[in-house]
């Protein structure tokens, strides 16, 4: 009896482990062009950067996220440019569906090669310039899922464009194949105890 419960508690441990093990297997110092410095999330854009936040006022008052966002609702995008140089040129922002899988290392030379972004778009601002110094986007996302978001501005002097990009999941984060390594452990567990018992019961009867 005693081989079922050190089965029962590796299983057990294994499940309270998991959200250790998923916060692990996911990387959180950089996701695209957006980095995690602590306290402020920069995002980066050629030589410009621009301090990155995301808001869900409706469920989370002033709580900021980085990039992944618990809620399928409403969302602010605030960027904060450092440069002086970023006020004078145009910025565009894009969100599109990340229907390819493309990960959270995604860079833009994976989106440059998709062509027509328009059937993945699912919020488009077209250039604009911000004297102010701050970009803000509201979205409503209707649906749960991984996304990329798609910063792209010039060069105050010279014919360069930059692009910055961002993949980030709406919704409850995404368990992946843990389930099903969970269920492989129990009945693994559940073999092992039986195969046991099963000894030791030969054992008895040779006794």
């Amino acid at each position: 009896m005693s081989v079922f419960f050190q089965s029962l508690r590796v299983v057990w441990l294994t499940v309270l482990l998991l959200p250790i093990l998923l916060a692990c297997g996911r990387p959180v110092s950089a996701h695209g062009s957006v980095v995690d410095e602590g306290d402020v999330c920069l995002l980066t854009l050629g030589f410009y950067s621009a301090h990155f936040t995301i808001y869900q006022p409706r469920l989370s008052k002033h709580v900021e996220f980085c990039e992944d966002i618990p809620e399928v609702t409403e969302s602010i995008f605030v960027m904060e440019f450092e440069h002086q140089s970023l006020r004078e040129v145009p910025v565009e922002f894009r969100i599109i569906r990340d229907r390819q899988e493309r990960g959270r290392f995604v860079r833009w030379e994976d989106i440059s090669v998709i062509g027509d972004l328009a059937w993945e778009t699912v919020f488009y601002q077209p250039p604009a310039i911000h004297p102010h110094g701050v970009l803000m986007i509201l979205h409503e996302f209707l649906e749960a899922g991984d996304y990329i978001g798609i910063v792209s501005t010039v060069h105050p002097s010279e014919d360069i464009e930059y692009h910055a990009v961002f993949p980030f999941h709406v919704g409850p984060p995404f368990l992946g194949y843990w389930p099903w390594i969970i269920l492989i452990l129990v009945l693994v567990q559940l073999n092992y105890w039986r195969m046991n018992r099963g000894a030791s019961k030969l054992k008895e009867k040779s006794a």
